[in-house]
């Protein structure tokens, strides 16, 4: 690696480390101050302020890495060129015949690092903190539930719902879920202390296990119920593997799929959505295909952002440290409200999922190959 590729990098790594602390300072500090009464009784029953705001906005950092990674990629990069070009350093490159291209070439290729480092703890880190990420400081100090989206299951027609939901353990909490007609024997609500979501195994369909049922009354002496021929409402009276308080409802409905706020989507991995989609169980609105489409786009729309905005500071004309920021400033603007009119249309099935994903792409991958110009100079 030459030296100048050395001081570039030193200088990119240290803008977007100065504005990712900033911000994300500002984003604490606010958050602080609006819920300060609920972080000291946070901090009271773990271990002290500094260890309670170390910890839970420390997760939420890779929260804040996701949203903010393509800006301050591309502030990083501006101000970096800007700085250079400012103090004739550049200049001096250019007059020994060293291009454009081999000068931005460590922040072309550290950019690369920093969008791969995003969609690993986009696949696999969020994910694996959905229900840490989920709750905030007053759940967390009350050992309390995430909140829950009743939600049918299409293939029976049960509305699943209760008071809460554990998806570390898969989990909801005073389950209450409404049997349709063809299943309302016993009763039309069956009511439970909890609902343990398993999965297929060892002949047993997947579904919720239901513990401590109360509703309906005597459920443990009728027979099972089924739907058109598929076992679906089990009993203890003909399944051996229930004690006498259980019952089993066979769903695929997964308890994160009943996460409220739409959580579920934004911290499950790519995998997850596809699998979701194909759940016959759950009908999607059209925001979902879009968040799918959208992990594969969003990568490259990252690099797409950057390779627009530097022709802004390889210009000769644009010597003014000011004068680029204004320019980063207006792009960033017009990308993410062109990048979020296109989601919305999507997701109000104005356009069809993969088009409202892939068509910012498609409009700003030209425009950033007719001023990338200067990049070869």
């Amino acid at each position: 690696m030459a030296i100048i590729d050395r001081y570039l990098l030193k200088n990119f790594l240290g803008v977007f480390m100065v504005f990712f602390l900033s911000f994300f300072g500002l984003f604490v500090v606010g958050d602080t101050v609006n819920n300060f009464g609920e972080l000291h009784r946070y901090a009271e029953s773990n271990g002290g302020l500094f260890r309670t705001v170390l910890g839970y906005y420390g997760l939420r950092s890779l929260v804040f890495f996701d949203w903010m990674n393509p800006l301050l990629i591309l502030v990083a990069a501006m101000f970096t060129i800007a700085t250079f070009r400012r103090h004739n350093e550049m200049t001096a490159l250019m007059a020994a015949g060293i291009r454009n291209l081999r000068m931005i070439r460590p922040l072309l290729i550290m950019a690369s690092v920093l969008v791969l480092l995003a969609v690993i703890n986009r696949e696999f880190i969020l994910p694996s903190l959905r229900q840490e990420l989920s709750l905030d400081m007053k759940q967390q100090r009350d050992q309390k539930s995430d909140a829950l989206t009743p939600v049918y299951d299409n293939q029976t027609d049960i509305l699943l719902s209760g008071k809460g939901l554990i998806l570390s353990n898969e989990k909801i909490v005073q389950p209450n879920f409404f049997l349709p007609r063809n299943l309302d024997r016993y009763g039309v609500q069956l009511l439970a202390d909890e609902a343990l979501y398993q999965r297929a195994a060892e002949g047993r369909p997947r579904g919720y296990l239901l513990s401590g049922v109360r509703q309906p009354e005597g459920l443990v002496t009728e027979a099972s119920l089924q739907v058109e021929g598929v076992p679906t409402l089990l009993t203890p009276r003909d399944t051996a593997w229930l004690e006498k308080d259980e019952c089993f409802v066979v769903s695929g409905v997964e308890p994160k799929l009943l996460a409220s706020g739409g959580t579920w989507q934004q911290f499950s991995s790519t995998s997850e959505l596809a699998d979701a989609l194909e759940n016959p169980s759950v009908k999607h609105n059209p925001s979902v295909e879009v968040e799918l489409h959208s992990r594969f786009v969003q990568p490259f729309l990252d690099i797409n952002l950057l390779l627009l905005g530097l022709p802004l500071v390889l210009t000769r004309q644009s010597r003014s440290l000011f004068f680029s920021v204004g320019l980063c400033v207006l792009l960033i603007v017009v990308f993410m409200a062109v990048i979020m009119l296109c989601h919305s249309l999507g997701s109000a099935a104005m356009l069809s999922p993969s088009l409202a994903v892939w068509l910012p792409l498609m409009f700003f991958v030209p425009l950033a190959v007719a001023t990338s110009l200067p990049l070869s100079e």
